[in-house]
């Protein structure tokens, strides 16, 4: 199956010119992504990449840039944190009625990651949510890409956390 997902990277110094990145990068089997090289010091691919599972496809192809580019730094793995606009184009409705899903259904629908003027949701929380609701085309393999990239995501923030922290939410989560 193919499954479609972006990964983010800072780069460091050392990793040289954006544009020779690009012809490495697709001589290194990253031939299945779209750079964008347009902020200095990132480099962002979306990848289309035929896989058994949607896991695989997100962990061939981190394999696959840090062989290209082992000092960039994964900033995030998508589609995972998202905003109503996102949600509403992933399913396929318009963002006001995916605000109005939201407020009216308040008590089951998944709490935001980030509340503020720009609140943001983990997709594969809300797709999940919408699933149940059953009158939404969700697209095949959406539900796994975003199930995966959140767990990549949470795994490279969890390795930040200090033993003290993870002690403490360990006792007061379980």
């Amino acid at each position: 199956m193919e499954f479609t997902f972006k990964l983010n990277y800072q780069l460091s110094d050392a990793d040289g010119n954006q544009d020779e990145l690009v012809e490495r990068l697709g001589g290194a089997g990253c031939d299945d992504a779209l750079v964008g090289i347009g902020v200095p010091g990132r480099i962002a691919l979306e990848f289309t990449r035929e896989a058994s599972s949607a896991f695989e496809a997100l962990t061939s192809a981190l394999t696959d840039v840090r062989q290209v580019i082992p000092s960039a730094k994964l900033i995030e793995a998508g589609p995972d944190l998202v905003g109503l606009t996102d949600i509403a184009d992933a399913v396929g409705v318009t963002r006001q009625n995916m605000r109005k899903l939201a407020v009216n259904n308040f008590a089951t629908f998944p709490v935001p990651v980030h509340a503020g003027s720009l609140s943001l949701w983990h997709l594969v929380d809300v797709l999940h949510w919408m699933r149940r609701k059953a009158a939404y085309n969700i697209a095949p393999g959406a539900l796994e890409v975003a199930a995966a990239a959140k767990q990549i995501n949470l795994a490279k923030g969890a390795r930040q956390i200090e033993p003290a922290t993870a002690d403490l939410m360990q006792a007061l989560f379980v």
